[in-house]
């Protein structure tokens, strides 16, 4: 079916690209008699694309070049963009805007890349906060050249503190109390889980909450190695409430996202807030070195942190590495803490 007179159409893109439907509307001609058409956007799909081009007749967007501030656009942006980004993500960008308030009524096409470098550069946070309006400014670059308010983007010549080099220091027992004094705030409870469990950020992300065993008190779970795959590894008692919580949440994934699996990126989104309020600088990786650490520090059966580990015993034969029992490691990981709790 035809659609009417000036409603816009969706064409077929060449080549091999993740959205290969343009959705655009002729709004002239140019002197040789073709046609000069507005990018309203691309889709994946030619029914996403008549969606998102009815959006646009039942409300059009301003795209008179001299008229659109950078306030005018991010609001225009954060209408018909940001509702299909994720809930941290889009809350990471609302907080990177609140940085650029003294830019807001500026016409979004003066604004250079010496401008968005002054936002980034001024706004006294650390690397996360910087790199949130960075990435920000590539958000509406991308938006205005979409909507033809500019024809060139300047956000990809900007630059944030880099992330901090790290020599996977441990937690300190001043950071590990820290943390479960805020234990009932949002995402904290990862951070403890990956503290006593010892497991890779891909690891806990893809834990399926049916290999999460609450009565037998185990996770089974694991990539990279053939030791490290599947591997058992007991719930230590300190996170068995947190880990009973998210369990009883019956979603697919332990550690899930709005119900579904949970991106690394998203998940360094919710990490950077927790190590910012806490002024620490970790990784996720720096937990797993961390239960290493205190393992042996306790003492545990060399064998037996390995195991935990996920890691081919350097100790021993093949034939005892695999034939230790689950209590001996339920033994080995509640060594953990026990000197601090016989102290109290």
């Amino acid at each position: 079916m035809k659609n009417p007179n000036g409603y816009g159409s969706v064409v077929k893109l060449s080549g091999n690209r993740r959205k290969p439907f343009a959705v655009r509307k002729t709004v002239g001609w140019n002197e040789k008699g073709h046609p000069v058409y507005l990018n309203i956007g691309y889709a994946v799909s030619r029914e996403e694309g008549m969606i998102l081009l009815a959006e646009y007749n039942k409300a059009p967007w301003d795209i008179d070049a001299e008229k659109v501030t950078l306030d005018i656009l991010f609001e225009q942006w954060s209408e018909k963009k940001l509702p299909k980004m994720g809930k941290s993500t889009q809350g990471s960008l609302k907080s990177a805007y609140k940085h650029c308030s003294k830019m807001k009524n500026m016409k979004y096409k003066e604004i250079k890349s010496f401008h968005m470098q002054d936002i980034i550069d001024g706004c006294g946070c650390s690397y996360s906060t910087q790199w949130a309006i960075k990435n920000l400014f590539g958000h509406l670059d991308k938006f205005a050249l979409e909507v033809d308010v500019i024809n060139k983007g300047y956000a990809q010549l900007t630059t944030a503190e880099p992330i901090p080099e790290t020599s996977k220091e441990p937690f300190t027992d001043e950071e590990v109390n820290a943390l479960w004094e805020i234990k009932d705030q949002e995402w904290v409870d990862s951070v403890l889980v990956f503290m006593y469990s010892g497991f890779r950020i891909s690891e806990l992300l893809g834990m399926k909450t049916e290999n999460v065993d609450m009565d037998a008190g185990t996770f089974q779970g694991g990539t990279k190695s053939a030791s490290g795959k599947n591997r058992i590894v007991p719930i230590h008692s300190k996170i068995v409430e947190l880990v009973q919580k998210r369990h009883d949440e019956g979603n697919p994934y332990l550690f899930s996202y709005n119900g579904k699996k949970m991106s690394s990126t998203q998940y360094y989104t919710e990490w950077n807030k927790i190590m910012e309020q806490l002024e620490m600088q970790h990784t996720p990786h720096e937990c797993r070195h961390t239960f290493r650490s205190r393992l042996d520090s306790a003492g545990a059966n060399k064998v037996c942190i390995d195991l935990l580990m996920g890691h081919k015993s350097k100790e021993v034969g093949e034939r005892v590495y695999t034939h230790k029992t689950l209590q001996e490691l339920k033994t080995a990981i509640e060594l953990i803490d026990k000197k601090e709790e016989k102290q109290n």
